[in-house]
């Protein structure tokens, strides 16, 4: 693991958030909410419930905060606990399906280099089943393995491959119908 040094400020920050300061908790929320929502929202389709799922998971950073060694980044340690509670909120809720098919195809995933917008390229990732967004999430987005995968979802390693490749295979053809809408051929 990378050592990375957290700058003196934010080291303040942490060790007067341990000691329960309302205002140092606060500055670290306002600093890291912005980017931890988009991590929710990545999971989430529906941006209240995202909300909701981060401030949850804020609360446990805070809880926790005395439990962070300072090694390693502090931005991916909270990052890991939005993403734990993602997961546990979809868990609950229930919305996870996952398709058993121990056969996958590596295919090649290709963004299309910078022709959709941000938005276009959530709504896509937005629309594919629950179980197929969440291992893609970890997997292209966090980069988690397959084998981590597995073991946080309670799955097999060949489901968490063939979930990524059909939601690959799904997003390909999304962009491709999004390529011939967009060029006036359709």
């Amino acid at each position: 693991m990378k050592v990375i040094n957290l700058n003196q400020r934010e080291i303040e920050l942490i060790s007067l958030a341990v000691k329960n300061d309302r205002q140092a908790q606060q500055k670290l929320f306002n600093q890291f909410s912005p980017k931890m929502l988009s991590v929710c929202r990545q999971y989430i389709k529906d941006i209240h419930l995202a909300e909701d799922v981060m401030i949850t998971a804020f609360m446990k950073v805070f809880v926790n905060l005395k439990k962070f060694e300072h090694k390693g980044s502090f931005e991916g340690w909270i990052r890991r606990i939005m993403v734990n509670e993602c997961i546990s909120f979809i868990r609950v809720e229930k919305k996870l399906k996952y398709i058993e098919d121990e056969t996958y195809f590596e295919e090649s995933f290709n963004n299309s280099e910078s022709q959709f917008s941000l938005e276009d390229i959530q709504f896509l990732i937005d629309s594919l089943p629950d179980g197929y967004r969440l291992i893609f999430n970890l997997y292209a987005i966090e980069g988690y393995k397959h084998q981590e995968i597995a073991t946080m979802l309670g799955i097999s390693e060949g489901t968490s491959k063939s979930q990524l490749s059909h939601a690959r295979k799904m997003l390909q053809e999304q962009i491709n119908k999004l390529k011939i809408y967009n060029n006036g051929t359709e």
